[in-house]
């Protein structure tokens, strides 16, 4: 599973992992998860469209009928995961 960094506003760097993306209404969205395996927290995050060509910008899913949307194309795509927004 790839691990990749993410660099946070004033706050340094995250390390995720990626455990799924998809691309929905012409938005890419990342499900991605600080452990590798087991039961944990995840997040959803979206990329944010960019004017050039700079490295993408993601912010995390927070309004609700969007996070409850994407959790679930997530959780039928990943078949062992239930995702509780």
């Amino acid at each position: 599973m790839e691990k990749i960094a993410f660099t946070l506003e004033g706050e340094g760097t995250a390390w995720f992992y990626v455990l799924e993306q998809t691309m929905i209404g012409g938005r890419h969205y990342l499900l991605v998860t600080e452990e590798e395996e087991g039961d944990c927290d995840a997040l959803i995050l979206k990329e944010i469209p960019q004017e050039e060509d700079t490295d993408s910008i993601y912010e995390i899913v927070e309004e609700d009928t969007e996070l409850a949307a994407v959790a679930s194309v997530f959780e039928s795509m990943l078949e062992d995961i239930e995702i509780e927004p």
